[in-house]
C-alpha cells in the first residue's frame, strides 16, 4: 500500500473510532511506506463522517455556560468536533494535492495523527461526563473552507493552518481561563487536555507557515499581497484580538505579520 492512497482510505471512513485507528496505524507504518507524489486521485464528494452530530448553521449552535455540567460537555464537544474535522483536513492535504515534495505529505500525515490523538483525548473526556461525540449539534465551518480551497494548495495553506488553526492558538488560553474559574475536577482535566492540544497545534500552524512560504518561493508569489486577496476571495473569517503572540511567533509568523494583526 502507498501512503497517500491509505490516507484517502482513512479520509473516507465514517466511524470516528475507525478513522482514528486507521490514521494511527498509518502513522506507525508510514516510515516504510512509499509515497507517490504525482498521483492524482478521483475526488470523493465529502469526507466520511458519522450521522451525528447534526450539522446546523453556526448561529444555530446553542451557547451554553461552561459553569454547568451540560455546558462543560457542550464546550468539550465543540472542540472535539473541531479536532475531528481537523483529522479530515490533514488527510485531505495529503491525498488531494499532487506534485508536492514527499516531506509535505509526511508533514501533513503527522498532523493527522496528532489531530486523531486530540480527538481521542476529548472523546474519552466526554465519556467521563456521560456524553459522546455526536450528542450535541455542530456546524461545518472548517470543512466549508476546505472545500473552497480544494483547487489551490497555496490558498489552502494560507487559510486553513495559517488562519483557522491559528485562531485556535488565540482561543485556547481564553477557554482555559474560563475552565480554571469553573475549577471542578472535570474542568481542570480539560485544561490539561487543552495544554497538550495547544502545544501540538503550534507545530501544525508552523507546518502551514513552512509550506505556504515554500509555495510562495516556488511560484514567485508575494505572500504578503496574496494573503489578504485570498482571505477576501474565499471569505475567510476576520482575525480578531486578543492574539496569542507567543504561540504565533513559535508557529513561524514573522514580526511583520504580527505587527499587521488588527488591534
Amino acid at each position: 500500500m502507498e501512503l497517500r492512497d491509505r490516507a484517502l482510505g482513512a479520509f473516507r471512513l465514517a466511524s470516528p473510532q475507525d478513522k482514528v485507528a486507521a490514521v494511527q496505524e498509518l502513522w506507525l507504518a508510514s516510515a516504510v511506506l512509499p509515497c507517490d507524489c504525482e498521483r492524482v486521485f478521483a475526488m470523493p464528494p465529502a469526507p466520511g463522517r458519522p450521522l451525528h452530530p447534526e450539522l446546523v448553521a453556526p448561529a444555530l449552535v446553542p451557547r451554553r455556560s461552561p459553569f454547568t455540567p451540560a455546558g462543560h460537555a457542550a464546550l468539550m464537544h465543540s472542540i472535539a468536533h473541531i479536532e475531528f474535522n481537523a483529522i479530515n483536513l490533514a488527510l485531505d492535504a495529503v491525498w488531494r494535492f499532487a506534485g508536492m515534495p514527499e516531506a509535505y505529505y509526511r508533514d501533513w500525515l503527522r498532523v493527522a495523527a496528532e489531530e486523531a490523538k486530540h480527538f481521542a483525548l476529548l472523546q474519552a473526556h466526554l465519556q467521563t461526563l456521560g456524553y459522546s461525540y455526536g450528542d450535541f449539534t455542530a456546524h461545518d465551518g472548517l470543512w466549508t473552507m476546505c472545500e473552497a480551497t480544494q483547487d489551490d494548495v497555496l490558498a489552502r495553506m494560507a487559510l486553513v493552518p495559517r488562519t483557522l488553526e491559528a485562531r485556535g492558538l488565540d482561543a485556547t488560553p481564553l477557554i482555559q481561563a474560563k475552565l480554571r474559574k469553573v475549577a471542578t475536577p472535570a474542568a481542570l482535566a480539560a485544561v490539561e487536555i487543552l495544554d497538550t492540544i495547544l502545544a501540538e497545534e503550534v507545530g501544525h500552524v508552523a507546518i502551514g507557515n513552512h509550506w505556504f512560504q515554500w509555495l510562495c518561493q516556488r511560484d514567485g508569489v508575494d505572500g504578503a499581497a496574496f494573503y489578504p486577496d485570498a482571505a477576501l476571495r474565499y471569505r475567510a473569517p476576520s482575525l480578531k484580538p486578543p492574539f496569542n503572540l507567543v504561540a504565533r511567533r513559535a508557529a513561524g509568523f514573522t514580526e511583520i505579520e504580527i505587527a499587521s494583526l488588527p488591534k
